[in-house]
């Protein structure tokens, strides 16, 4: 089952610090719900363990990560797949892309495509879709924070 997911996120920070983070495993490790860990192999590989609820399957991922396409400090494209045993598997990428505005603002955009199989396939698209989008929109939040600093103030 593949699907596309596209966003944007204005982040208050000059492009060269959110090129930093996305190429940074700590910060990646703390942005990507879930991710318990990410260990940098080689400049342009990692290796991931990360646990997700899909509705009712909760699964444990391993995986790997890869940046390819680089031009720093503008894009990339980075790509995994992960198998989460008898919950199926997952796989996908995402081409993110930097923009300046102004001195110390940038715009980031994303266009991610993702592919499952197995039990999750089965939970069906609408399920799989909106969780999928709300995973993505956690993580570039979370990044968004992290790199600017700020957080979002608690509500009780």
């Amino acid at each position: 089952m593949a699907m596309l997911i596209e966003g944007e996120e204005r982040i208050e920070a000059p492009v060269q610090a959110v090129w930093q983070g996305l190429n940074d495993p700590e910060v990646l490790k703390d942005c990507i719900p879930g991710c318990q860990e990410l260990e940098k192999k080689s400049a342009t590989e990692f290796a991931a363990v990360v646990s997700l609820k899909i509705g009712p399957i909760k699964a444990k991922f391993n995986g790997e990560v890869e940046l390819q396409n680089l031009n720093p400090p503008y894009s990339y494209t980075i790509s995994g797949e992960g198998k989460g045993g008898v919950a199926g598997f997952a796989k996908g990428g995402a081409d993110v892309t930097l923009k300046e505005d102004g001195p110390n603002a940038t715009i980031l955009s994303y266009q991610a495509k993702a592919d499952v199989g197995g039990k999750m396939a089965q939970l069906g698209s609408r399920l799989i879709q909106s969780t999928s989008k709300k995973l993505a929109a956690q993580f570039f939040s979370d990044f968004n924070t992290r790199i600017t600093g700020t957080a979002e103030p608690e509500t009780s």
